[in-house]
């Protein structure tokens, strides 16, 4: 959609003059300010959101949706950690596991020959460190010697680089030769450090979450980010989150993709909370992807969300659907997702995508295009 018919389609309903000011700025790509963004969390009803971010999405990646062939591997549950929203750790799913690094590989020898990433992230195990799970990306290039793996998030990384005796620049710097690509963007949960003690008090602070991307992009380690919203934070604790991350990109420009993460309320200590609704996710979608304006991907997380939603989020700024995924991970599904088996063929991507009238791009582990 053009400047002019996303301001013909604004010019056509009630929007204040201080909305409209925002969205100028946006049509004209510049950056908006934590209070302009916290106005339009505000005040700014679904359809304005939507006309922005949309807009703002096909600049940067025209009408393309992007998937790609992966894999999840979850090595474990076990987890030193106890987060009040987690029903994936063994305390709260009610089982344990911990796959060896020979079930890890026979999990890898039986995958599809044509996947593109590998996918690793788990439990915080209080006993392994560095050197066994860059063992097991040793073990997998030599299975597969092409394959991008992206693997542990920051809290994992944190502790084991810790238990290592290792500084994060040696830590980082030793997984990369073992075989890391890039990392995901798991841990972050909300940045608020006081909504950070009640939630997941044991965890790496926001500081440190920073830090280590920021210290992986320095040795050419691409990441991805996320925050975990709909809980006890409010809009201004969100925006302060995409402020830290927007901030980190203009200095390192190595974030590929921002996810936003939902809250499930299932078979955890936080089950009181109501989980948001519907339009607030894509209200979350919607202001992500007009304030994250370094940040060349919105990723919806289907097996989070459900099939359905992630279609109608690709008119409120997101531009990938994420992936395959084989039905290998458990962490949204413990957790009450709408997917239950998450699992999707190529074709079913793809129509997904099309039925929503984007162009279904497959891509690679850093958005290189593969095939449309």
């Amino acid at each position: 959609m053009t400047e002019q018919e996303s301001l013909n389609l604004l010019s056509q309903s009630s929007v204040s003059k201080g909305l409209m000011v925002i969205a100028r700025k946006v049509f004209n790509m510049e950056r908006v300010s934590e209070k302009e963004t916290l106005k339009l969390f505000k005040e700014a009803d679904l359809g304005f959101l939507g006309i922005l971010a949309n807009y703002i999405r096909e600049k940067k990646n025209k009408n393309y949706t992007y998937y790609i062939r992966n894999l999840h591997i979850e090595p474990t549950n076990k987890c030193i950690h106890d987060c009040k929203f987690c029903s994936y750790s063994e305390r709260n799913a009610g089982q344990g596991w911990e796959y060896s690094p020979d079930e890890i590989i026979e999990i890898v020898e039986k995958s599809d020959t044509n996947i593109n990433e590998i996918h690793i992230v788990g439990g915080v195990h209080p006993k392994r460190d560095l050197f066994y799970y860059g063992n097991i990306i040793q073990r997998i290039k030599k299975v597969r010697p092409n394959i991008h793996i992206k693997a542990f998030s920051a809290v994992e990384l944190d502790y084991m680089i810790k238990l290592s005796g290792l500084t994060l620049f040696e830590g980082l710097s030793e997984l990369k030769k073992f075989g890391l690509n890039s990392i995901p963007g798991g841990g972050a949960e909300i940045f608020n450090e006081k909504i950070r003690n009640k939630i997941c008090k044991s965890k790496s602070t926001s500081k440190r979450w920073l830090e280590i991307h920021e210290v992986a992009h320095s040795l050419g380690i691409p990441s991805n980010a996320t925050i975990l919203y709909g809980h006890l934070e409010n809009y201004s604790d969100r925006i302060d989150h995409l402020n830290r991350l927007r901030n980190l990109q203009d200095k390192t420009s190595l974030f590929n993709a921002f996810i936003p993460l939902k809250f499930k309320n299932a078979n955890n200590e936080m089950s009181n909370i109501s989980e948001v609704s519907v339009i607030e996710d894509l209200r979350n979608y919607a202001v992500s992807r007009i304030f994250l304006d370094n940040f060349p991907h919105i990723k919806a997380y289907w097996p989070m969300i459900g099939r359905e939603l992630s279609q109608i989020s690709l008119s409120f700024g997101v531009d990938d659907f994420d992936g395959t995924i084989n039905d290998s991970t458990k962490i949204y599904s413990l957790a009450g997702a709408e997917d239950k088996n998450p699992s999707m063929k190529t074709e079913e991507l793809k129509t997904l995508i099309k039925q929503t009238g984007r162009i279904p791009v497959e891509r690679d582990a850093l958005y290189r295009e593969i095939r449309v």
